[in-house]
């Protein structure tokens, strides 16, 4: 493992795993999660493509709701010039939201518990310090180079 100066790790060469630094950073400096950032591939319904790229486990903690902890992570991808990628598409009948930064776009997912049952999920989980009154809530993110929407 590679750890970097800001608190997440890439578990990989750089090359693959480039779609999610930058996400990872917002994650790890913004959000102030624990993140490890994998690579991975996946099938990305908006264009209608099997791709490789990766994917980012992330964990910390909130004084809010997750519902508006969540609320609270979407603007502020927004005020960090993160954009909607065009025709999103975002997850289908899931709480995600498809967010680009330059030539990546990340599928951004957040949950209550942890749900994947990954060593990801459990060295973050370990990594994290909730403050008084806080509240886990966990962050999995999806990234890949940008695309176009397969027509429809």
């Amino acid at each position: 493992m590679l750890t970097l100066a800001l608190a997440f790790t890439l578990v990989s060469a750089p090359a693959d795993t480039v779609h999610c630094v930058e996400a990872a950073r917002f994650l790890s400096a913004t959000q102030r999660m624990q993140a490890i950032v994998e690579p991975d591939s996946m099938n990305d319904w908006r264009s209608q493509q099997r791709v490789g790229g990766c994917r980012i486990t992330a964990a910390g903690g909130t004084l809010l709701t997750v519902q508006g902890e969540a609320t609270r992570l979407y603007e502020r991808l927004r005020e960090a010039k993160w954009t909607r990628t065009p025709d999103p598409r975002d997850s289908p009948r899931e709480g995600s939201l498809r967010f680009r930064w330059q030539q990546s776009d990340c599928l951004f997912n957040v949950n209550t518990e942890a749900l994947l049952f990954t060593d990801a999920e459990t060295e973050v989980i370990e990594r994290r310090t909730l403050a008084p009154n806080e509240r886990p809530y966990y962050v999995f993110v999806m990234c890949m180079a940008a695309r176009d929407a397969a027509p429809r």
